[in-house]
């Protein structure tokens, strides 16, 4: 198993302030204390981003590689800031994400080809997330396996994401993503990787109830 550090993510007004000031010793924090609590991978989320992501994620990328030596995810709809981030990164990195949209698959595939990076896929369609385990293996089958394939990226640079929601009233589909990481092991041989964003679970629950997830 693979622990990836999600602290550095655009949502956090702390992290966002540290971007737009470009203050990189904030940052550095971030990266050393989420690296020393065990993590091995470090998610960069700094959002869209349209104007300047293709500025901001290269000067994170070296900002946080002065301080830590592991992969980056570098997550962003933004393919120019992706495609600049690779371009800096010491280690393979992973780019987060694709998803089995065309437009997605079409900006981000080809990236990921190009830099040996790997790709987390998300189980999720033109219609949204198929509400059962067997219709995401259906989509990862019919779309993203196939569309891999047509770029040349190996199944083992996937990390294939059934997608975890939240428990604030949303339980019933723990069972659903559970069973969706089992049908996706049974891929391939070796099974392909298996990603999941753990911290969703919590999204929406009241403070009262935190101390229980």
């Amino acid at each position: 198993m693979i622990a990836i550090g999600e602290s550095i993510h655009v949502i956090s007004h702390r992290v966002r302030a540290a971007l737009e000031e470009k203050d990189a010793k904030t940052l550095q924090g971030l990266a050393v204390r989420q690296v020393e609590a065990g993590a091995q991978v470090l998610d960069l989320n700094i959002g869209p981003q349209r104007r300047e992501g293709h500025e901001i994620m290269p000067w994170l990328v070296d900002a946080l590689q002065e301080v830590v030596d592991v992969p980056f995810s570098l997550d962003t709809t933004n393919s120019a800031a992706i495609q600049a981030g690779l371009k800096r990164c010491r280690h393979p990195a992973i780019i987060n994400s694709t998803d089995a949209t065309d437009e997605r698959m079409n900006a981000m595939m080809p990236l990921a080809a190009e830099h040996n990076a790997g790709l987390i896929a998300l189980a999720l369609g033109d219609e949204g997330l198929p509400p059962s385990a067997e219709a995401r293996l259906d989509l990862v089958m019919s779309r993203i396996l196939p569309a891999a394939e047509q770029y040349g990226l190996p199944t083992e640079k996937l990390y294939l994401d059934p997608l975890v929601l939240t428990v604030n009233g949303m339980q019933d589909q723990a069972l659903q993503t559970v069973t969706a990481v089992h049908y996706f092991k049974e891929l391939s041989d070796p099974p392909p990787t298996t990603t999941a964003g753990i911290s969703n679970i919590s999204n929406g629950v009241p403070a009262q109830g935190r101390p229980l997830i």
